[in-house]
């Protein structure tokens, strides 16, 4: 028998007990490597059951306004990505929830994808979002990151051609993200009301978890998806807090700010369905 990775241990768990799962995205090396292994810490310890870190790149896939400012924060204070790996490595992993590196295909051919994976993974990351891996690409890479023990999470988007959608959904493993409206990422008041009847289809095509993002921003939200859905990303809403931490004093509210703020998810997504 396989031994599950991470990844699906947390689902597993998480969908015996009844509830969702709670994903926070942060900006890696916004405003620092430093604050970034703060950040992760204090996720942790309010109870997030993974946490998305996104690698800057000068050209992001679908990123709204907030994210690709954290992403110019981050590389005009000159972040490599072995900064990120580096950063990541002095946590211990083991006791937090998976990570998962949100990264461009671009950051993986450049150094090689088998290498960056192997990196990547020895370093404490659990999966990988590659929003602009090319569809002739991802069964090659799904199979180096699943060897590694780590999980390829695939996207999907309302424009998503049903056929289309059930080859990526081949290709997927861990839990496929699901892109709840067209566009991109950043804080919404209103969910689209056809993201159920799509879920709902996917629910019919894949055993894998079912993660929602793009446009998540308030625990009221969670009440639609709990249904229909197995995870919850939110992006925009965390990233907000670290715009401004030029001083310790606004790093410190940055971090209790977000903590309070993944506290209340984790509280609405934790809730009994």
């Amino acid at each position: 028998m396989t031994q599950q990775t991470r990844i699906a241990a947390t689902f597993s768990t998480l969908k015996a007990d009844g509830h969702l799962a709670f994903m926070p995205f942060i900006t890696a090396g916004d405003p620092s490597i430093e604050a970034t292994q703060s950040l992760i810490r204090e996720l942790g310890r309010r109870g997030v059951d993974l946490i998305e870190v996104g690698f800057p790149y000068s050209d992001p896939i679908a990123d709204g306004p907030v994210i690709q400012a954290s992403y110019t924060r981050a590389l005009n204070n000159g972040l490599h990505v072995d900064d990120i790996f580096r950063g990541v490595s002095e946590l211990p992993t083991d006791e937090l929830p998976p990570l998962v590196a949100m990264v461009s295909y671009a950051l993986l051919f450049r150094r090689g994808v088998e290498a960056f994976v192997r990196q990547a993974v020895a370093s404490g990351f659990a999966g990988f979002i590659i929003p602009d891996l090319p569809a002739d690409e991802a069964a090659d890479v799904g199979e180096i990151v699943r060897a590694s023990g780590a999980d390829l999470v695939q996207l999907i988007a309302p424009t998503t051609p049903n056929d289309r959608a059930q080859k990526i959904l081949a290709a997927a493993s861990g839990f496929v993200y699901c892109i709840s409206t067209a566009g991109v990422t950043g804080v919404r008041d209103e969910l689209p009301p056809e993201l159920t009847e799509q879920l709902r289809w996917l629910r019919s095509q894949t055993d894998l978890p079912l993660a929602v993002g793009f446009g998540i921003s308030r625990p009221e939200q969670v009440d639609m998806l709990h249904d229909v859905a197995d995870g919850i990303i939110v992006g925009s809403a965390i990233v907000k807090h670290l715009a401004d931490t030029s001083s310790p004093d606004g790093l410190t509210s940055a971090l209790e700010a977000v903590g309070e703020f993944a506290g209340s998810m984790v509280a609405a997504t934790h809730s009994a369905r």
